[in-house]
């Protein structure tokens, strides 16, 4: 009797337990649900830099065909509670338990380092557009014409890289590419002078970019190529901003980080940027300095260069003549140092300029031309051949 009354007593309190447990368990699902309802609804995630989908608009069409579920999915993802602290612990699981070295394209390194991972086929494709198109735009502005093809920091600190990881052999593509461009427009390779200088600050940890010594070190190649001299360092005073955690920590959110520090030189010289209303056709928006300093209060810090990828900008300078600068944001810190030696510098980001530069050459009368991206950019970048871009203005208009 005393065994039966145990056996029967255990599975009351089993069977007890097992629908505390289910209990528990919806209450936490309605919860949480309850929870993400009434959550604040965000635009945009400053860690990952991108907008976050929102509540998608409802039609029979989209419901039908599964567009609206699989928009709705997104925007339950985006907008999930506490979202930045679930994709931190996924961060450090990854990292601390799965021991992984690989998080959204990005290679976790040795000392802290962080590099984008160079790899793919269509890359390479599209590679061979983009040579093309500086040779050609260099044939056609011939003694005029500089480009400046900034390498990886994964090629200057190669022994930081993960153990066998998995990149294109960027070095031998440099020289294919230095030799291609070459006959038509003078090129700069950085590489013995980066790796001359390793053991100073050229590259961010945590970002994609170069610093603004980097930068320096690039534009002093500029000046000896063009017998200028240089911007000098010591007669300005320079502001340091700590605490950035550029676009490399917001892909992984890796825990082991050392924030990177943004050095800037506050410069007096005014820079316009102009709405663009079409080739060669624009209007004032805004004068404003070269640093935003504003956006230093932001995750994006180096977004205070330029105030960002303007489409076409000009900056007065202290120099003489002017020079046109084409570009990815590597030159955003790059250009502010070129007011010493022109008197008007000229920008064009092609992510918002979508025509070709003739036109504004011509109109403007730039006697210089700057082409300078970075190799990681170059190598994907689907707007470079908007160098080539035919004008659709006549000489008439």
């Amino acid at each position: 009797m005393k065994q039966t009354y145990h056996a029967e007593h255990g599975r009351k309190s089993r069977g007890i337990a097992g629908y505390a447990s289910l209990i528990l368990f919806f209450v936490l699902l309605f919860g949480f649900a309850v929870l993400n309802l009434f959550w604040p609804k965000r635009t945009l995630s400053e860690l990952e830099n991108r907008k976050l989908a929102q509540m998608p608009s409802f039609s029979w069409t989209a419901l039908l065909n599964g567009d609206w579920f699989e928009d709705f999915s997104t925007y339950v993802q985006d907008q999930v509670a506490f979202r930045d602290g679930w994709i931190d612990l996924q961060s450090d699981f990854n990292a601390l338990c799965l021991q992984k070295v690989e998080q959204n394209g990005i290679l976790l390194g040795k000392d802290h380092w962080m590099f984008t991972r160079n790899f793919g086929t269509p890359s390479i494709k599209q590679l061979d557009k983009n040579v093309s198109a500086v040779a050609e735009f260099g044939s056609r502005y011939p003694g005029r014409v500089t480009f400046l093809l900034a390498p990886s920091a994964s090629v200057i600190y190669e022994e930081e890289l993960p153990l066998a990881a998995p990149m294109v052999d960027e070095n031998t593509m440099l020289d294919e590419i230095f030799a291609a461009v070459s006959p038509t427009a003078d090129v700069i390779d950085l590489r013995s002078v980066y790796t001359d200088a390793k053991d100073e600050y050229l590259y961010y940890r945590t970002d994609h970019h170069w610093t603004t010594y980097g930068a320096y070190l690039a534009y002093q190649q500029f000046c000896t190529l063009k017998g200028l001299t240089p911007f000098d360092t010591s007669a300005h005073s320079s502001v340091e901003v700590p605490d950035f955690y550029g676009t490399h920590y917001s892909s992984t959110r890796y825990w082991n980080v050392a924030p990177d520090t943004i050095t800037y030189y506050p410069l007096d010289n005014p820079m316009t940027v102009y709405q663009v209303n079409g080739e060669a056709d624009f209007s004032t928006a805004e004068t404003a300095t070269m640093v935003d300093t504003e956006k230093f209060e932001t995750r994006d810090k180096y977004a205070a260069f330029l105030g960002g990828n303007n489409g076409y900008s000009v900056i007065e300078g202290d120099g003489e003549g002017s020079i046109l600068v084409i570009k990815d944001s590597y030159a955003n810190c790059f250009i502010p140092y070129l007011t010493a030696n022109y008197a008007k510098i000229g920008v064009i980001d092609f992510r918002n300029y979508a025509f070709g530069p003739d036109s504004i050459i011509e109109q403007e009368g730039y006697d210089q031309i700057l082409v300078l991206y970075n190799f990681q950019t170059f190598l994907t970048d689907t707007k470079v051949i908007y160098l080539n871009r035919p004008t659709t203005l006549t000489a008439e208009s």
